[in-house]
This record gives C-alpha cells, structure tokens and sequence, in this order.
C-alpha cells in the first residue's frame, strides 16, 4: 500500500514535535542535576541536587508550555489572518 506524501509529513512533523517536547524537558533537568551533583562533591553538601532538579523540572515544564503556547497560539492567528484575507477576497469581487 502506498502512502500519499503529505501523511508522510504530517507523521515526521509529529515524531519532531514529541521529540522536541521531550528534549525541551529533559535537557534542563539533566544540566542542573549534574551541576547540583558537582556542587554536593565540592562543598561537602548534599541538598543541591535535589533542589536543582527540582529548579530543572520546572524550567523544562515552562519551556514545554512555551513551544506548546507559541504552537497554539501560531495556529490561531494564522487561522485569524487567513479568515480576513477571504473577507477581504470577497469584498473585492464585490466592487
């Protein structure tokens, strides 16, 4: 069975979107747990790391919510603007 060319796409916009998602979660989370690791070995604590992958799980939430408002929010006013570029095409064939 073939696959049309366009859902092929739609899939692999997706998968980079999920993937995208989880990076934008994961990145930070590792980042500052490592550097609450290195900070625990270096002053003889150990609350850093807890504390900074709390901090991590936070930041990765807000850049989840970011791209996810901004992917929205993209969608809508682009739906807005195409609405009133018809209004406008009907006006003009109006005249």
């Amino acid at each position: 069975m073939k696959k049309r060319k366009g859902e092929e796409k739609i899939v692999y916009q997706s998968l980079a979107m999920v993937t995208q998602f989880g990076l934008n979660m994961i990145v930070p989370i590792c980042l500052l747990s490592a550097a609450g690791v290195w900070l625990d070995r270096q002053f003889g604590t150990s609350y850093l790391t807890i504390l900074l992958f709390a901090v991590g799980a936070v930041a990765g939430g807000q850049n989840v919510y970011r791209m996810a408002k901004r992917l929205y929010g993209g969608e809508e006013q682009g739906r807005a603007q195409g609405d009133s570029d018809e209004d406008n095409r009907d006006t003009e064939k109006d005249e």
